[in-house]
């Protein structure tokens, strides 16, 4: 088992009362439970800035499929970064509309950018960046 540290943290009340209420509707039974996550999810935004070593995306996208040559485009966007894309997950929302998430992984800057051409893809209805890291830094 891992070692454990405990610490106190003062807070106002008000605070408290607000974070546990929040906490509960999401499901988690502890507050470090929660604390955990908000750790961590700050350490990954650390990597991101710090842009050193190697992060993972995830890159979703909504469009319509009739728009002219947008299926193409974004095809051959994830063909030209091949070597970063992972995989793609392709989603037939109704008959006109699709959503598709592309996993990329590499530098920071690299993904931001290959999440940036495909989400301004002219056609494009809605994109995010979604970033996270590969793990290695968390415990």
């Amino acid at each position: 088992m891992a070692n454990i540290t405990r610490f106190g943290v003062s807070l106002p009340e008000e605070l408290v009362s607000l974070f546990d209420r929040e906490i509960k509707k999401k499901g988690y039974s502890t507050r470090s439970e929660a604390i955990r996550d908000i750790m961590r999810d700050y350490l990954v935004e650390g990597e991101w800035q710090s842009e050193a070593g190697v992060v993972v995306g995830t890159v979703t996208i909504v469009y319509n499929h009739h728009t002219r040559e947008l299926s193409n485009a974004l095809t051959e966007l994830q063909h030209e970064f091949h070597n970063m894309v992972i995989c793609t997950t392709h989603v037939h929302l109704d008959e006109h509309n699709c959503l598709e998430v592309i996993v990329i992984k590499g530098s920071a800057p690299k993904v931001r950018a290959v999440a940036d051409h495909l989400i301004s893809t002219k056609g494009v209805k809605h994109g995010k960046l979604v970033c996270s890291t590969i793990g290695e830094s968390l415990k």
